[in-house]
């Protein structure tokens, strides 16, 4: 375990394996880790907060259901400075129906800023919950925004009717997965690998 200050108040980062399992808002207990995953985390997520960082690079070990990790695992298509919907995320993982059941997947999400949950809102633009409170949600889509308005983001046209004018929200933009393919999984250094949809679950 490791707890390092941030903008946002104090963050306790948990670590098993040799893998982060967590990334919490507040102050743990305990002992301070010499694990060299917690200090590569605490590392870049000082970076992302000082504005030098968009995307994290670290080997995750977050347990969840089958269907959680879909969700967490199309959470890190949502590109920094843009946001989407509970539904576009369902949309995503091939479940258009499982609206609510992916909100509940989101609010379950143990990796705080690296699996952006931040940026998942309402289908009306409404920021909805969140488990740090809205008041941190809304600083962490606002300090995404600031970058995004000053040049295009991957996977965004770069032309005038496409480029962020000041004052304007982040766009809501996901990256669509291949066809035929649903289920995401979330590799050992957080990229995103497509697999044949084969959870069959109730919702």
């Amino acid at each position: 375990m490791l707890t390092m200050q941030s903008p946002l108040g104090p963050l306790t980062l948990a670590a098993r394996h040799n893998r982060l399992v967590s990334i919490l808002f507040g102050e743990g207990a305990g002992s301070e880790s010499l694990d060299p995953v917690l200090h590569e985390a605490r590392r870049q997520l000082e970076e992302y907060f000082a504005g030098s960082r968009r995307d994290f690079d670290l080997p995750l070990g977050a347990s969840g259901t089958p269907f959680q990790q879909e969700v967490w695992g199309a959470l890190v298509r949502i590109p920094f400075g843009h946001t989407a919907s509970y539904a576009e995320v369902a949309r995503l993982i091939s479940r258009p129906r499982a609206v609510r059941a992916v909100g509940a997947a989101n609010a379950r999400n143990p990796l705080a800023i690296v699996v952006p949950c931040h940026r998942v809102i309402g289908s009306d633009g409404q920021l909805t919950g969140y488990a740090g409170g809205l008041a941190i949600k809304r600083w962490l889509l606002d300090h995404e925004g600031q970058p995004a308005r000053r040049e295009p983001l991957r996977g965004e046209a770069r032309n005038s009717r496409d480029r962020k004018t000041p004052g304007a929200p982040a766009r809501r933009v996901l990256n669509q997965p291949k066809e035929g393919y649903g289920a995401l999984e979330l590799t050992e250094k957080l990229q995103i690998r497509l697999t044949p949809l084969t959870v069959n679950e109730q919702l």
